[in-house]
């Protein structure tokens, strides 16, 4: 009976080494075949603690491959995208100004009114160049992170004040009324000012820009336990459902007369958001088609 158990303890050991064997080989290939390139395929996990541990740990690595090589595909896609939109932003401005000047420098005017309008325009694209590189530029250096905060209490209300001021001769050329209506009169928060001021600026513009049919800009100010929040609303035309989830990604425009009639840079919207994000706060967009609202929380 002792030969019998002795005989069966090494006939299992020596299965059990083979079949360690066996799965270590099967084992290789499989690593081998993902080394090709191929990080669609696992590894099997087998019920082997060692060998089951092992597989595990391959297959998180291959995991950790595919995201890696995902985000890298994708930098490579922002990369591209950034190149082929700046690209074109700048060549339909400097296409102009070539133009005119060649006009201007052949004589190619009337009299001294058509050459003053010719500047006029070249002054336009001028500033619409300055205005896109600016933009490109401070976009770049929030995805960085090249951008530092400065924060101190700010009153929301009187920055608000400041800015309906600042943009009354805009109101009056849009044939619009800004409507203010502040809940608290108060409301602190800690906030780089000069940075926010952008925010409120960029979505003030829009709302005159695209609002113009509605007449009214309703600026309401909000006060919670956790935020201050900024309702920024407009009565024009609304922006379509299947373009609110794109409307702060760069060099996004909503399509039809919106952009072509604004020329905006694209980056705004997605200046303002990177801008918020730096605060910890949020900006969120809701459309219809009677208004549009950009509300803006800033956490206290």
């Amino acid at each position: 009976m002792a030969i019998v158990s002795v005989c069966l303890a090494l006939f299992y050991r020596h299965e059990k080494k083979r079949y360690v064997t066996i799965r270590i080989h099967h084992m290789i290939e499989e690593v081998r075949y993902i080394a090709a390139g191929n990080f669609h395929r696992q590894v099997e996990v087998v019920d082997n603690y060692e060998l089951g541990a092992l597989a595990v740990n391959i297959n998180n690595i291959v995991v950790q491959a595919q995201k890696s090589m995902e985000e890298e595909r994708m930098a490579e896609k922002i990369k591209n995208d950034l190149v082929t939109n700046v690209s074109h932003d700048l060549r339909t401005p400097l296409t102009s100004i070539v133009g005119y000047l060649n006009l201007i420098n052949e004589d190619k005017y009337r009299d001294e009114v058509e050459l003053r309008y010719y500047t006029q325009i070249l002054h336009d694209k001028v500033t619409r160049l300055h205005e896109l590189i600016n933009d490109l530029f401070e976009f770049t250096r929030m995805q960085n992170k090249g951008l530092m905060l400065h924060k101190e209490p700010i009153n929301l209300a009187e920055m608000l004040d400041q800015l309906a001021v600042q943009f009354h001769i805009q109101f009056q050329q849009a044939g619009m009324e800004c409507r203010q209506n502040y809940e608290v009169r108060h409301p602190i928060v800690p906030a780089d000012g000069r940075k926010l001021v952008r925010v409120f600026e960029n979505l003030i513009s829009n709302a005159i820009t695209y609002g113009k049919e509605g007449k009214y800009i309703d600026i309401k100010l909000q006060d919670t336990e956790q935020a201050v929040i900024v309702d920024i609303t407009n009565y024009g035309e609304g922006i379509p459902a299947i373009d609110l989830p794109h409307i702060f990604d760069r060099f996004y425009r909503v399509e039809k007369s919106r952009s072509e009639y604004s020329g905006g840079s694209g980056l705004g919207l997605a200046i303002a958001k990177s801008i918020m994000d730096l605060h910890e706060g949020d900006i969120l967009v809701s459309s219809d088609m009677e208004s549009t609202t950009f509300q803006v929380r800033l956490p206290k």
